[in-house]
């Protein structure tokens, strides 16, 4: 069984009338690297959060079906007002998006006033109206570093990647809200040790969500760890892999990334190890290609951020895109 529910053949159906559905309504699938294989099959693009940002914003197709947690689909909706943006499941959310909420939001910049608050593109339209700046793991070091040395930072809601960015930009001043994505909090530095002993010589990748990522630093620059430690976003982690497929890899996210990473070997992925094979998000599951072929037949579920808070939200979406073009 694939999914748990669909047979292989019928996974293989489903897929031929998603691109025959695709082609006939002009419609573009953007997918996260952590989508089901079957998925990521059928999709336009495979990327990560700020490549599907980027991505959306550049496609110029009526419909396009976004095939990941609710967030990502708001902020397409928010990049395409003229378009129909799709998400096969309303009900795919995040427990990180779900770490802050607007009332907290209001009280804590209340608290600092003339803080510039960057938010992780892992929060809703409502928290984003609320930013100045948005950020992804892949450029939120980039987008603080942007910010005047001077300036007070509020930087949420994932304090694992908060963290990073103060140990790698140094900034005193930047204030990490408590949030966390259970996926990525499951790691301790115990599984780094464990990895390390079993691994020796190979490249751990890890996603700066991750609880240990501030230490796996402290440890490689004082010389404790024997293991050429990379803290990378999942576009990261693809592109380091396809520059050095020679290398052999732990994995620290969650495990529909390894899919992905077998492909960009030519499908060996021999080479490849999950750091723990329970890093699963349930969210990101939840988009199977049933429910991705039955969006594309009745064009459900339409995400249509209300324009008040579009207009507010994408202003940080914006700017941290136009601080990634600069790369």
């Amino acid at each position: 069984m694939v999914g748990g529910r669909l047979g292989v053949e019928d996974v293989k159906r489903m897929q031929r009338e998603i691109l025959e559905l695709k082609k006939r309504k002009d419609a573009y699938i953007i997918a996260h690297n952590y989508q089901l294989p079957e998925i990521q099959d059928v999709a336009d693009y495979v990327g990560d959060s700020l490549g599907m940002a980027l991505e959306a914003r550049k496609t110029d197709h009526p419909l396009v079906v976004v095939c990941g947690v609710h967030f990502m689909a708001e902020t397409a909706s928010i990049l395409l007002p003229d378009r129909k943006v799709l998400i096969p499941d309303p009900n795919a959310g995040c427990s990180l998006a779900s770490s802050i909420t607007v009332e907290q939001l209001k009280e804590w910049k209340g608290r600092h006033p003339d803080a510039v608050v960057v938010s992780y593109v892992n929060t809703t339209a409502e928290v984003k109206a609320l930013s100045d700046y948005c950020c992804t793991s892949s450029n939120a070091v980039e987008v603080v570093e942007s910010i005047p040395e001077e300036r007070e930072i509020l930087f949420l809601p994932d304090m694992f990647l908060g963290m990073y960015v103060r140990e790698k930009t140094g900034r005193k001043n930047l204030h990490v809200w408590p949030g966390e994505c259970h996926v990525h909090a499951k790691v301790t530095t115990a599984d780094i040790s464990r990895a390390v002993l079993e691994n020796p010589g190979s490249t751990l990748l890890v996603h700066p969500e991750c609880g240990c990522s501030t230490n796996c630093l402290y440890f490689q620059a004082k010389g404790e760890i024997d293991v050429d430690i990379k803290v990378l976003s999942t576009g990261g982690m693809v592109r380091y892999v396809r520059e050095h497929p020679q290398e052999d890899y732990v994995v620290a996210t969650e495990v529909g990334i390894l899919y992905r990473l077998k492909k960009e070997l030519g499908g060996n992925g021999y080479n490849l190890k999950p750091l723990r094979e329970d890093m699963l998000c349930e969210y990101m599951k939840m988009i199977t290609v049933d429910k991705l072929l039955r969006s594309l037949k009745e064009e459900v579920y339409e995400v249509r951020v209300p324009r008040e808070i579009a207009e507010k939200a994408r202003k940080p979406i914006e700017r941290m895109l136009e601080i990634s073009g600069r790369r």
